[in-house]
């Protein structure tokens, strides 16, 4: 029973301070919580002389792809529309669909794909430098 009573204690004051970093009619939603790539790889952040981030819609029409392509440092990734197929230089492959964030992969080529009749539409935040390629093309 005591151990019911902290368990309650703990989670009313997490419920608390949850709520109370805004205000309560503002709502906040846990899109992405991971320290892990999409495929398992530890987020690492680099340590640039001038960081930069980057945030861009990317749109890929039905049929076409990004291209074989890498990231040097963590990008982040929230589909808004579509669903984006995603293929590895190592033969793994991963779907995303509307209302899917997902890490990248790091310093992996890697290539997106869209096999639907709609545009994929995803918004990606690159962790980068100033100066930095966003990807690096095979």
């Amino acid at each position: 029973m005591k151990r019911l009573l902290v368990l309650v204690i703990i989670g009313f004051q997490f419920c608390i301070y949850a709520h109370s970093q805004y205000n309560s009619d503002v709502k906040v939603e846990t899109l992405l919580k991971t320290d892990t790539t999409s495929i398992g790889q530890k987020i690492i952040y680099p340590n640039f002389p001038n960081e930069q981030v980057s945030v861009v819609k990317v749109t890929i029409p039905p049929g076409k792809s990004t291209g074989w392509h890498k990231h040097t440092f963590p990008v982040f990734a929230y589909v808004i529309q579509g669903q984006l197929k995603v293929e590895t230089e190592n033969g793994k492959s991963i779907q995303y669909t509307k209302d899917a964030s997902f890490s990248e992969v790091v310093e992996t080529y890697h290539n997106g794909i869209n096999n639907g009749t709609d545009d994929v539409v995803l918004i990606a935040f690159f962790m980068g430098g100033k100066g930095m390629p966003l990807s690096v093309h095979k």
